[in-house]
C-alpha cells in the first residue's frame, strides 16, 4: 500500500510509481493498463517481489515483502508466485514435461509424473510432454509457460503481455485459458497488457498514468477500455 518507486537520485530521479495503493482479491483476474511510461511494468515487478519499492508496503497473503531478505524473496517467488512472460522463456534443451516441472526441481522437490501430466492436460498438452519447445507453435509454448507457472499452485500468477508474441486467434485461446484458471481453479491472475481486447477478459482493469492509479473499470468491454485509454493518452 502507498507504494512509491523512484529510480535514480536528485535531479536525475524518475518516479515510476507515486503513492500507488491497490488490493487484489483472491481468485480475481486484474488487468493493468496505461500509456507507455505509466508504470505498468514497475507495478508488476514490485508486486511480484522482483523489485523493491522505495517506500510503502507490498503484502502477499500475510507476508510483507519488504521484511524479507533476498534469499527469502527468491523462495517466495519460487513457491508462492507464478510468472508468464511475452517471450515464453522456456529452456530449449528441456522437454515440455521438464520445462513444466522446472520450478519444483529448482525448489529441491522431485516432481510427480502424475502432477505434471495433470497440469499438462489442463492446458491441452498431455500428448506433447516429450516434445521440445522448438517443436511447438507459439501458442503451445505459451501454454507450457502457463503450466509451469501453475505447477506449484501459486497464490498469484503475474502475466506480462502474455499474448504480445501471438496472433489474434492464438492470443484469444491463451486468454480464455487464463480466464478458465481463475474461474475453475480460483487462481489470482494479474496481467499487464496494452490490448483492450485482452483486458476485457479480466474482472477489473486498473489504469495507470504517470505512476498513479488513474481509475478502475469493472468487467469492461474492449471498447470501454479503449475509450479510457485514449482519454489517458490525450
Amino acid at each position: 500500500m502507498d507504494v512509491r518507486k523512484v529510480y535514480g537520485r536528485d535531479d536525475r530521479a524518475v518516479v515510476a510509481l507515486d503513492s500507488v495503493s491497490a488490493a487484489l482479491s483472491l481468485g480475481s483476474f486484474t488487468a493493468i493498463m496505461g500509456p507507455s511510461g505509466s508504470g505498468k511494468s514497475t507495478f508488476l515487478n514490485v508486486a511480484a517481489g522482483l523489485d523493491r519499492p522505495t517506500s510503502g508496503s507490498v503484502v502477499l497473503g500475510d507476508t510483507s515483502l519488504e521484511q524479507l531478505s533476498e534469499r527469502q524473496l527468491t523462495i517466495l517467488r519460487r513457491e508462492r508466485v507464478g510468472f508468464i512472460f511475452q517471450a515464453f522463456n522456456l529452456l530449449p534443451s528441456l522437454t515440455v514435461a521438464q520445462n513444466i516441472a522446472l520450478p519444483l526441481r529448482l525448489g529441491g522437490h522431485r516432481p510427480r509424473r502424475l502432477a505434471v501430466r495433470e497440469i499438462a492436460a489442463r492446458v491441452g498438452l498431455e500428448n506433447r510432454l516429450r516434445d521440445r519447445p522448438a517443436q511447438l507453435s507459439g501458442g503451445q509454448q505459451q501454454r507450457v509457460a502457463i503450466a509451469r507457472a501453475l505447477i506449484t499452485r501459486p497464490e498469484v500468477v503475474f502475466a506480462d503481455e502474455p499474448t504480445g508474441a501471438l496472433d489474434t486467434r492464438t492470443g484469444h485461446e491463451v486468454l480464455s485459458l487464463l480466464r478458465e484458471v481463475v474461474n475453475q481453479d480460483r487462481h489470482t491472475v494479474v496481467m499487464v497488457t496494452h490490448d483492450p481486447v485482452a483486458a476485457a477478459y479480466a474482472d477489473r482493469v486498473m489504469l495507470l498514468a504517470d505512476g498513479r492509479v488513474a481509475g478502475t473499470l469493472d468487467a469492461p468491454s474492449a471498447d470501454e477500455v479503449a475509450r479510457r485509454l485514449a482519454h489517458l493518452g490525450a
